[in-house]
């Protein structure tokens, strides 16, 4: 079972409960949360799979990259979660509805979980919560979720979370660390009429 708590003033999303896990906002200022988003995005299985515009390598980029994404946050483009556990509230990775557009209703879904937190279907336990708030309080029709080709574990959580494969897009993301060249991605998509599977 899950419930959503109160809005923080300074956040336009809540924090979700549920699956063991509580979903938080990330605070810029905090130098825990920054140190856990530099381990997240330095983190090499991170970096096999992603190749962000602007690369975290230090406290003070990750500091730049979380009041970047408060931002996006305060114009309604994206939502950002913290991921953690409900019980310790150990940090266990992130999870962001992304490019929200409110006028199609459609958002893109991206997440990645600390190396010592895998394993236990932290991020399929975090898709199926923030799928639910999405398409409950944003909204939204549809939400999509892209991987690389080859990437079988995001594969198979979106699979388990009722993200049926739609497709290849030919060279829609960047090669691991290259901005000049393309891999395939795999799409996903869930819509708000598609039946809730639950994270297994």
């Amino acid at each position: 079972m899950s419930h959503t708590r109160e809005r923080s003033p300074s956040h336009p999303a809540p924090e979700l409960l549920g699956h063991g896990l509580r979903l938080r906002h990330w605070d810029p200022d905090s130098d825990a949360d920054a140190a856990a988003w530099l381990r997240g995005r330095s983190d090499p299985e991170f970096r096999r799979w992603n190749t962000p515009l602007k690369t975290v390598t230090d406290l003070e980029g990750a500091r730049a990259s979380l009041r970047a994404g408060a931002r996006s946050v305060a114009e309604g483009a994206s939502a950002a979660f913290r991921i953690t556990d409900a019980a310790s509230g150990t940090t266990l990775g992130h999870i962001g509805v992304n490019e929200i557009d409110h006028v199609v209703r459609v958002a893109r879904i991206g997440y990645w979980v600390l190396p010592e937190a895998r394993g236990h279907r932290v991020a399929a336990r975090a898709l199926t919560l923030v799928a639910r708030w999405a398409f409950a309080d944003l909204g939204l029709h549809r939400l999509e979720l892209g991987h690389a080709l080859g990437h079988h574990a995001s594969c198979r959580i979106a699979e388990r979370c009722g993200f049926p494969y739609e497709g290849t897009l030919r060279g829609a993301m960047f090669e691991a660390g290259r901005q000049d060249a393309f891999r395939d991605v795999h799409l996903h998509a869930r819509l708000a009429t598609d039946p809730e599977v639950g994270a297994r």
